[in-house]
């Protein structure tokens, strides 16, 4: 029965993220023939093709392998010198037809020169006027910030839905001054994956102290301890230094002495941000907090995931490097390394085919997994790099910013960007994110991360 529960959860989870890219692609395609232009193909899925069905002039349909999905527009690129020259001539019959002249000056210039031709042989005449270059900027900008966006909404609707009716739990520490629940035996570096001690690990501050659970904190380097926050505070500021600790066990006072170390570590239980700050190694008797909200409540929230997203996305290819570092045994994976789409249905799995789970709490983990998985799809995709919708948004915009500053200075149009000039660029992008994804994958597959749901 757990396999059953496990496949179901994996199936769930996938599902919904491969709803989730037919939705994104739907938010690229919609606005596209809203504005006129020409759309050929709409795929879920890479590879060979499972099955497909022409509607008008649009091919619907799915591929082998689902790790994407794309739409393609007619006239991404714009025309070089090549087709310029040679762009109109006919054929036996008399018709129009776009005829391509190569270049191969050069490998980069070889490469751009094949991308044209191949974008500009499925180009008729007549598809003159619906060409994607050729919209305005604004245009180009609803079209490819149409599918992140859908992402984002997504998440925000599941969250909303989450938020609104279960809430958020976080812990707080007990009012007065603080019981110990538990005490750190070693200094376990926060990055580490793991719970139990190593021989080389350090014996932590608390338990060299004596510290033990049960006891009440009274004292902090000759401070009265009121409560948890202002105790949390003086051992951060505390850093590398001596402390003198009065604690109270079964109603008698003790004092312990030790050395405060310095870890890094978050910076509260609701900002997850890292410094290197003082640590102690106790953790207090806590009780939990929910807290619910509606719209309003759900942007604050997505803000500040927005804010740990970024600083996630700048760390990004060293946290690989170190998912890469765990496969081969160099190091154990870090609990905060990023995880692939099977990462992600093998959480699924786990937490559906956990026994003793409550089934409320099981929904609510895959509702705010599969959000989560959008909202970083989302915010990926604006990065402003191409083969990413952000670079082709940078491009619109770098476009009407020029044009714009040609009409103040009452100089000529300097015309369309050349996304095509950035194709080395991109293939180098597209590169490096396949190698990421297969890293991640192996990495989910080999050392997955241990979590907590």
């Amino acid at each position: 029965m757990t396999a059953v529960y496990y496949t179901l959860g994996v199936v769930l989870f996938f599902g919904a993220i491969l709803a989730s890219i037919g939705l994104h692609e739907l938010g690229h395609m919609i606005p596209a023939k809203k504005f006129g232009g020409k759309v050929t193909q709409y795929f879920i899925g890479f590879g060979p093709t499972v099955w497909s069905k022409q509607v008008g002039e649009t091919e619907y349909g799915v591929k082998a392998i689902p790790l994407g999905g794309y739409v393609k527009i007619v006239g991404m690129l714009p025309p070089g010198a090549e087709q310029l020259a040679d762009e109109v001539e006919f054929d036996d019959q008399g018709n129009k037809v776009v005829r391509v002249r190569k270049s191969n000056t050069g490998m980069f210039t070889q490469l751009i020169s094949d991308a044209r031709a191949a974008e500009w042989e499925t180009i008729r005449p007549e598809d003159s006027d619906r060409l994607f270059y050729k919209m305005s900027w604004w245009k180009k900008v609803v079209v490819m910030s149409g599918g992140p966006t859908v992402n984002i909404l997504i998440a925000f609707f599941i969250f909303l839905a989450v938020f609104a009716t279960y809430g958020t739990q976080t812990s707080e520490a007990d009012a007065g001054r603080p019981v110990i629940d538990s005490v750190s035996k070693c200094v376990i570096p926060y990055a580490e994956n793991r719970v139990d001690c190593k021989a080389s690990d350090p014996t932590s501050p608390a338990y060299e102290a004596g510290l033990r659970p049960g006891d009440v904190i009274t004292s902090f380097n000759g401070t009265p301890i009121t409560d948890w926050d202002q105790l949390r505070t003086l051992i951060r500021g505390n850093e590398a230094g001596a402390a003198v600790i009065g604690y109270e066990r079964n109603g008698k006072a003790h004092t312990g002495t030790t050395n405060t170390t310095v870890e890094t570590r978050p910076t509260s239980l609701t900002d997850q941000s890292l410094h290197q700050v003082g640590f102690l190694g106790v953790v207090p008797t806590s009780h939990t907090v929910t807290t619910t909200g509606g719209p309003v409540y759900t942007i604050q929230q997505m803000g500040h995931m927005t804010v740990d997203t970024v600083q996630a996305l700048g760390t990004l290819p060293v946290k690989v490097w170190g998912v890469a570092q765990a496969i081969v045994g160099v190091k154990d994976r870090a609990a905060d390394s990023p995880v692939s789409i099977v990462g992600g249905g093998r959480m699924a799995g786990e937490t559906v085919s956990r026994q003793g789970f409550p089934v409320k709490e099981k929904a609510v983990f895959l509702l705010l997994l599969i959000a989560s998985f959008n909202f970083f799809i989302g915010m990926f995709n604006f990065l402003p790099l191409l083969p990413l919708d952000g670079g082709h948004i940078a491009g619109a915009l770098w476009e009407a910013i020029r044009r714009g500053i040609a009409r103040l200075r009452r100089r000529p149009d300097p015309g369309y960007v050349d996304v095509a000039k950035l194709l080395p660029i991109a293939y180098g992008v597209a590169s490096l994110l396949l190698v990421m994804g297969v890293v991640l994958i192996v990495g989910d597959l080999v050392v997955p991360v241990q979590f907590q749901s």
